[in-house]
């Protein structure tokens, strides 16, 4: 059985990728910040369904817990799985921004960078020895690396445009042990990310939309899914945008 580690895999993206992967046979060990119950719901769903999933806690901005955190990724591969490798990272946890450049403060702006820039490649850092030669690397990245719009996401994109160089260095770097890695860059979705949307605010992204609608979570868990699997093994060191026309 293949394995994959998702980070912030207890809502949104998250949740919508371990159910999905796990529908296709592949374990998961899923990260929360502070959703401990809702976790298990999603563990619990996919064991329900005849998988096996583990939830464990993780603060993806404290560089200083990794190494307690990866015995523990250590000891659920051995304990469920009796493996001593995975085979997946799906680096996603991370919170939003909503405060406008002029107004963002130098302690929004360091959450920010340790969440979706310093905390994934350390945590990707930490993590490869425990990864099976032939694993993927996905970074979840946004949208908004390549769509401007004033009003408060500056520092999360540029934190996000840095993750998607940091991916084509994981794809050059770990090739020899013939590791892939590809960024997926989801447009606006309907989930609780940053508050969650207004009617008005899901009315302006469906029509600015090619396909009519705001994207869910779904949308991207089918399409990290499809991104892992042997389909896509000529794909590396890619940005692939999800947007639906966006």
């Amino acid at each position: 059985m293949k394995i994959a580690v998702i980070t912030g895999g207890s809502r949104g993206v998250g949740k919508s990728t371990a159910l999905e992967i796990a529908k296709r046979g592949i374990g998961v060990i899923l990260t929360y910040h502070s959703k401990a119950a809702e976790a298990q719901i999603v563990v619990d769903a996919i064991k329900k369904d005849g998988g096996k999933a583990v939830a464990l806690q993780l603060d993806i901005s404290k560089v200083a817990s990794f190494d307690s955190f990866i015995k523990q990724v250590s000891g659920a591969l051995e304990t469920e799985w009796q493996s001593k490798t995975f085979d997946y990272l799906v680096n996603n946890a991370g919170g939003a921004q909503r405060t406008p450049m002029p107004q963002t403060t130098e302690e929004e702006f360091d959450r920010l960078v340790n969440e979706h820039f310093k905390g994934p490649f350390f945590l990707t850092q930490k993590l490869m020895p425990l990864m099976a030669d032939g694993g993927q690397v996905i970074n979840i990245s946004s949208g908004l690396t390549h769509m401007t719009y004033p009003g408060g996401v500056a520092t999360y994109a540029a934190c996000k445009g840095a993750l998607e160089v940091i991916t084509r260095y994981v794809a050059c770097e770990y090739a020899p042990r013939k590791i892939r890695a590809n960024t997926v860059a989801p447009g606006a979705l309907d989930t609780e990310f940053g508050g969650g949307r207004t009617d008005e605010m899901r009315q302006m992204i469906a029509s600015r939309t090619f396909a009519g609608r705001i994207g869910l979570a779904e949308d991207i868990g089918k399409l990290v899914a499809g991104v892992l699997s042997e389909n896509f093994g000529w794909v590396n060191g890619q940005r692939i945008e999800a947007t639906g026309g966006h």
